[in-house]
């Protein structure tokens, strides 16, 4: 069984019976699980009525790096995030590739995030992106021992990986790895431990070959787990049984059964 760690299916774009018939098509294809990732606090409530009646889809809460005009307070962070359906904090983290202009915007909220993280006990999902310094010396300087979390669609270097590792942190990675112009992350993969990894569509975005250029959707992380074990000359199910036992180490607040 493949679980998709990281999607929106908020962003599908599909109407309650698309959407019903997209989730069964990752289903049929043994997906067990859907982690549906929050983008902006303010679109919260709008993402949970979407997936409230998919009992195999959690959710998450928090602001992406991207979605700064969406800023929220700390306090306005905690009250929603503490809500018992959220079993992470995020997506947070920094993108200076996108968005260097508002770096210091992109800190505090990171900062706020972490906190609420460690104040909650719930894992954080973290996006990176030409940012390995700032994300690093944040993650060190404010996340307390007891918190775990996970980089996200991971596109850094192995030291990078190598240092959240140490911190504790999982690696989730998507169908960017399928990529033809992907070999350095191809590179990486080969090398990242199976205890720390983790498979994610991204969706909608992001489509693994031979799906690229279309809508992404948690059934096609078949084919990033299927690249991943051929990169890492393992069967495949080595791969899901592995990444499935990790998803659930992090996403404690998850049932495996």
């Amino acid at each position: 069984m493949f679980i998709d760690s990281h999607c929106h299916l908020d962003r599908l774009d599909k109407s309650p019976q698309q959407l019903q018939e997209l989730v069964q098509r990752a289903r049929d294809r043994g997906v067990k699980h859907f982690l549906c990732v929050c983008v902006a606090v303010n679109e919260y409530e709008t993402m949970l009525e979407t997936v409230k009646d998919f009992a195999d889809v959690s959710v998450s809460c928090g602001v992406h790096p991207l979605h700064q005009e969406d800023v929220c307070s700390y306090e306005e962070l905690l009250s929603m995030a503490s809500r018992e359906e959220v079993v992470a904090i995020g997506e947070t983290g920094l993108d200076y590739h996108y968005s260097p202009d508002t770096k210091g915007i992109q800190q505090q909220s990171f900062i706020d995030h972490i906190k609420v993280a460690n104040k909650l006990h719930k894992p954080l999902i973290i996006h990176t992106r030409d940012a390995r310094q700032d994300t690093i010396a944040l993650l060190k300087q404010y996340k307390a021992p007891h918190t775990k979390g996970v980089l996200h669609c991971f596109t850094e270097d192995l030291g990078m990986a190598r240092q959240a590792i140490e911190l504790g942190l999982y690696i989730s990675i998507s169908g960017i790895v399928t990529f033809k112009a992907a070999t350095e992350l191809q590179d990486v993969v080969r090398q990242l431990p199976l205890e720390r990894l983790l498979i994610e569509t991204d969706s909608p975005w992001l489509a693994p070959v031979p799906y690229r250029g279309k809508p992404n959707e948690p059934a096609y992380v078949k084919e990033v787990a299927q690249f991943i074990a051929d990169l890492k000359e393992i069967p495949v199910q080595t791969l899901a049984d592995a990444t499935t036992h990790n998803f659930y180490q992090l996403f404690e607040r998850i049932s495996a059964t």
